[in-house]
């Protein structure tokens, strides 16, 4: 499946998890320090667009010497043929991306609200 080795591709702090059900597919990514707020997804013409940003604060009397926790996240996956934007549903808790797609024939073409 396209799905499946495309979430191998996804850089090497991004863990996914795809489960399917009888009438919807659920990916769970976790997205470490991302919200709803920093997460946008997209669902057009068969592909997956995930787009997050990690939030960081440093103290104010503090600057980086180095950097190796950013995040962003910027990827298309394939979805299964049967997998729509249509009514699609998503949410992030600490850090935890889950978005329930349902199975339907056609491609929604839809954004998918993240709460």
């Amino acid at each position: 499946m396209q799905l499946r080795e495309a979430l191998g591709d996804l850089p090497e702090t991004v863990f996914a998890d795809m489960l399917e059900s009888d009438d919807a597919y659920l990916l769970v990514l976790d997205l470490p320090g991302a919200s709803a707020d920093t997460v946008d997804v997209t669902v057009k013409d068969g592909r997956l667009r995930v787009e997050a940003r990690r939030e960081k604060s440093i103290p104010a009397s503090f600057r980086y010497v180095t950097e190796e926790r950013s995040l962003f996240l910027d990827a298309e996956l394939p979805l299964p043929p049967d997998a729509t934007g249509a009514d699609a549903e998503g949410d992030v808790e600490r850090g935890v991306l889950r978005l329930r797609l349902p199975k339907s024939a056609d491609d929604g073409g839809e954004r998918i609200p993240i709460s």
